[in-house]
């Protein structure tokens, strides 16, 4: 009998409630069968080298500040970094973005992140929960957006932009790290009905099936 890849999603200190469980719903829905666990401090499961070694992802959900999140995460950051670089798969969303990064974070990616809203000619200029237009492979869709990184790949660097901001910068993108492969978004694909009615925004679609596309996208071969 084939046992299904796990999946570890964080929760605990560096998440903000509701942002772990819509991740693990996202990974849950996807094709990919996984067993799906919370990671955390006070989980059953910690972050920790052992029990990443188990696993086929690690999910990085969002958050509050980068600086806090890291504080709360920067003593697991050899363990992710050698999960990934042996093989398995990093997806970071919003906060999980920025901590792929390297001014803090796990420095995964082929260059660093920044702030969106900060960014020139940006379409957002609040850290208030909004809407942010994408394309997503070409595509205009919009999305669940709340202070959000964009990602900058440097010269020459191998990485697969996803989706980009009205303003050209990289709202998501895959890149490989080692033998493992990161995938990360500014936005919030993985949002659900409630995140948007309870911040008063309406949208004609949720993003779960652009989250999907990223799942897949981190998993491939």
């Amino acid at each position: 009998m084939t046992r299904s890849p796990v999946a570890l999603v964080y929760r605990g200190p560096a998440s903000t409630p509701g942002c772990p469980e819509a991740v693990a719903a996202l990974l849950r829905s996807s094709r990919w069968g996984f067993d799906v666990r919370y990671a955390g401090p006070g989980e059953d499961v910690p972050v920790s080298a052992l029990a990443l070694t188990g696993a086929a992802v690690y999910a990085q959900p969002g958050g509050g500040q980068l600086r806090h999140g890291y504080r709360q995460l920067r003593r697991h950051r050899a363990a992710i970094r050698g999960f990934v670089h042996s093989g398995g798969r990093y997806l970071g969303f919003c906060l999980g973005g920025y901590l792929a990064g390297a001014t803090p974070g796990f420095d995964l990616l082929p260059g660093d992140t920044d702030q969106y809203i900060a960014s020139t000619a940006a379409t957002v200029g609040s850290t208030a929960d909004t809407l942010v237009e994408v394309a997503w492979r070409g595509r205009s869709r919009t999305l669940f957006f709340q202070d959000g990184p964009y990602f900058w790949v440097r010269p020459s660097a191998e990485a697969t932009v996803v989706a980009t901001y009205p303003n050209g910068t990289v709202a998501a993108l895959v890149a490989g790290f080692g033998r493992g492969r990161v995938g990360v978004v500014g936005p919030h694909p993985e949002a659900t009905g409630d995140w948007f009615s309870d911040a008063g925004l309406c949208v004609d679609r949720l993003g779960v099936d652009l989250g999907l596309d990223l799942v897949d996208a981190v998993m491939a071969a």
